[in-house]
Order: structure tokens, then C-alpha cells, then sequence
């Protein structure tokens, strides 16, 4: 479109609403804040539009359509791909689509609508969202294995705060309740280095730059593992892993589906083979 069209066509636009959506300046133009509330509605509009041929096409027959699931690295490191093949046998048709980013972003995705379904971690409801318990997490200090002798059973939190650490960098779930749990003991971190992906965290540790506090106990499925070894933190600090979804818009049929795949999927593998550290929620 020509500028002098789409210019007339912004001014109609704001005569229409009685608002001013661009500031217009010799450096160029930006969004004022109502023109940045549009955009955000226009695009949660133009994404619900495109899901409508899915959702009128579904009339109680095989279940198809696109499905975007987010979930931390450390999860989809031993969740991922299990459930990838779970969701390909009992739902053929359905295009799962997996987001790795942490739990605070994802939580941002989710109220954007531009992921569908999250497992993340979080303590306190977060308004918006609908979110289902599945499980509880350990922490664990990360750190090289010793050349020579055995290396200890478990760590304190005095023992953690002592050696230079490579953690998430704020914002972030896990880093937040570890610093609050360092905190209350008056325990300072020191933080080496910060990193916000698992791969990147076990790089760091291998390469000798400082230990890693993550809620995961076994490394045999994750990349970079090796020469490794993970301490369960005494006393405990478990993170609640919850499946959320957006309050404000329905799931498709798709959507639904994989929601009501995930929940058992999560329970057979706490009831076959779950990794150190995940914890059934009882009661």
C-alpha cells in the first residue's frame, strides 16, 4: 500500500475511535499507547479468525488441527519427546507444535494467545489463566563429577550460596524462589554467570565457570549431561509444574485434545519411570 493511502487510512482510523494511535515525529513514528492496545486486540482478532475453518470444520469426527504446547528446556527434556509419539499414535491428525522458553514467558504466550497450552512452574495462581496441578519438582545443585573420590549425597543451602553459581537471569520463575530461599537464610549467590536455557546452563558447568541449581536429577536425555552430577538440595525446594491455558479464549477441539491426552501421559510416567525429583501432588 502506498504511504499517502495507508496514512489516510490510519487518520480515518483514529477520527473513528477518537484516539491518536501513532506519535508522529521527525525521527520517525511509534505506537502511542492506545495504537499499541490495538495492535495487541487486532492481533488476537486475526489469530482467532484463523482458527475458525478448524473450529467449524470439526463436526464430532477425528479430531485435526494445530496445537502449539510450551514447555521449560528442562521439562521437554524428558517430557518432550514421549509425548510427541503419545499424541501422534492417539491423535494422527493433530500438528503439535512445541515452544521452549521459561516459565514466565510462557506465561506471557499464553495471555497473547500465541501458544495454545503450557506445562510451566508456578506457586501462585496467575489471573487469566486456568492451570491443572500435575506434579512437583526438586531442585538439584549441578556440578562437575570430582576427579578423584565420591561425590557427597547432597548439598545444603549454606553449601549452595558458597560456590559461584550460573543462573537464569531475572525474570524467572526458579531463580525468584531460590533467591527468596537464599534470602530467609541470609545467604547471598554468587552468580557467575547467567543463562536461561538448559543447554546452556550445562555448558557453563562443564566449562568449569560454576554449578547449576535446576529441577532435574537425571541427565541421560539431555544434551551436554556427561561428566556430570546432580545433588538433591537439603532441605527440598520443589516447583509445582501446572498444565495452563488461556481463561479468556477456548481451547479448539485440537487443543482440547491434547489437553486431555497430557494429564494421563504425565501420570504414567510418574507411575513408570519417573525421573528423580518428580513428585505425585497428593490429595
Amino acid at each position: 500500500m502506498a504511504q499517502p493511502a495507508l496514512s489516510q487510512q490510519v487518520a480515518e482510523l483514529e477520527e473513528e475511535l477518537g484516539v491518536s494511535l501513532l506519535h508522529r515525529s521527525a525521527r520517525g513514528v511509534r505506537p502511542t499507547p492506545a495504537g499499541e492496545a490495538l495492535y495487541r486486540e487486532a492481533v488476537l482478532i486475526l489469530r482467532q479468525i484463523e482458527k475458525l475453518p478448524e473450529i467449524v470444520r470439526y463436526t464430532g469426527g477425528e479430531v485435526a488441527g494445530s496445537v502449539s504446547l510450551g514447555m521449560s528446556s528442562t521439562l521437554a527434556s524428558f517430557l518432550a519427546g514421549d509425548f510427541m509419539k503419545a499424541c501422534r499414535v492417539a491423535l494422527p491428525m493433530v500438528n503439535l507444535s512445541f515452544v521452549t522458553e521459561d516459565s514466565l514467558s510462557l506465561k506471557t504466550r499464553i495471555a497473547a494467545r500465541s501458544v495454545d497450552l503450557a506445562i510451566l512452574f508456578e506457586e501462585s495462581p496467575t489471573p487469566g489463566l486456568l492451570r491443572e496441578p500435575l506434579f512437583r519438582q526438586r531442585l538439584y545443585l549441578i556440578q562437575r563429577k570430582p576427579r578423584t573420590g565420591r561425590a557427597a549425597k547432597s548439598v545444603t543451602l549454606a553449601q549452595v550460596g558458597a560456590q559461584p553459581l550460573v543462573l537464569a537471569s531475572h525474570p524467572n520463575a526458579l531463580r525468584s524462589l531460590l533467591d527468596a530461599r537464599l534470602a530467609a537464610e541470609g545467604i547471598a549467590p554468587q552468580v557467575a554467570a547467567e543463562a536461561n536455557m538448559l543447554h546452556g546452563m550445562l555448558s557453563a558447568v562443564q566449562a568449569g565457570v560454576g554449578a547449576a541449581v535446576i529441577p532435574m536429577g537425571d541427565f541421560t536425555a539431555a544434551t551436554g549431561g556427561s561428566g556430570l552430577v546432580a545433588l538433591p538440595i537439603e532441605p527440598p525446594i520443589l516447583q509445582t509444574a501446572h498444565l495452563v491455558s488461556s481463561a479468556d479464549a477456548a481451547l479448539t477441539p485440537a487443543g482440547e485434545a491434547v489437553r486431555a491426552l497430557l494429564g494421563p501421559f504425565v501420570q504414567r510416567v510418574l507411575d513408570e519411570k519417573a525421573p528423580p525429583g518428580m513428585q505425585k501432588i497428593e490429595g
